[in-house]
């Protein structure tokens, strides 16, 4: 009897070692686009890295069964988010600066094709005549200058839930010698109008907020209009908006830039390093786009 129960035994451990085998190998033989269900998850359709997406799709074979879905910058973090608790491979597209990179482990895939570019900088504009109109808000706006840790602390602020403006007014407030340096040369005002056009990127509405703050601390009253990026250019061009401070370039906003650059001051850059690219949580084995299975 009691080698029956031991054979029993040794024919049951045979059996669950025999299932767990079977299980890692169904697990291991998925490819990275069977566990992510050959998508891709984007932002809003019309941006810069989602026409860069569409092309790396035609430009790299191994992304043919793939799939680019529409959403929105929100919409991709919270994709992010739930994909990162529960340790699921994900791809989203991605850039930086982005407070994402700052709350979870993730990395850029290699892009050997050159799809997405080199990195980018983010420029500033201003409206034709604003130096002679405004010179002091456009000596603020043609020395704002950053880094992506500046803006990074900025834009956590606002992912956990403070007021865009209050988190730029406390980075303004804790940064004093890098403000004084954007406001050298730029004479006090009194409540003379100023507005400022920018995309909904959480980039772009930290800088702005910033330099709101900034202009506001030498007396101007600051507007902020938020746009699409089309809009945004378009407005500074036919004099609407003042300036904004939210031109990626040379590919992002490429395009905006050919039909409206002569139709603005082109100040230069404000940030650089910024760039763009497919983007997992570093768990996802993956190092390159060719490696998306």
């Amino acid at each position: 009897m009691k080698k029956l129960r031991i054979a029993g035994l040794a024919s049951i451990l045979a059996l669950s070692v025999g299932l767990a085998a079977c299980g890692n190998d169904s697990k291991e033989g998925k490819t990275i686009g069977d566990e992510v269900d050959y998508k891709i998850t984007g932002i809003e359709p019309g941006a810069g890295i989602m026409t860069a997406t569409n092309k790396a799709l035609e430009e790299y074979d191994n992304l043919k069964d793939y799939k680019l879905v529409e959403s929105s910058s929100a919409a991709m973090a919270a994709e992010l988010d739930k994909a990162i608790k529960n340790e699921d491979p994900i791809i989203v597209t991605g850039w930086t600066p982005h407070w994402m990179f700052a709350k979870y482990d993730l990395k850029y895939l290699k892009d050997p094709k050159g799809v997405y570019g080199d990195a980018e900088k983010i420029e500033t504009f201003a409206r034709k005549g604003l130096k002679e109109d405004q010179p002091s808000a456009y000596t603020v706006l043609d020395q704002f200058s950053w880094t992506n840790d500046d803006i990074g602390e900025v834009m956590v602020d606002i992912q956990e839930g403070t007021d865009p403006a209050e988190a730029a007014d406390k980075w303004v407030k804790d940064n004093k010698d890098k403000v004084d340096e954007w406001t050298k040369g730029a004479d006090k005002v009194s409540g003379e109008e100023i507005t400022l056009s920018y995309v909904a990127w959480d980039s772009e509405i930290a800088s702005t907020n910033v330099v709101a703050k900034t202009l506001e601390s030498i007396g101007y009253k600051v507007k902020l209009v938020q746009l699409d990026a089309g809009p945004m250019f378009t407005a500074v061009a036919e004099g609407n908006a003042d300036a904004t401070v939210s031109g990626w370039l040379p590919l992002t906003h490429k395009d905006y830039l050919d039909k409206y650059g002569d139709k603005m001051d082109r100040l230069g850059p404000n940030l650089e390093g910024a760039k763009t690219g497919l983007v997992v949580p570093s768990y996802v084995e993956a190092d390159s786009i060719e490696d998306l299975k």
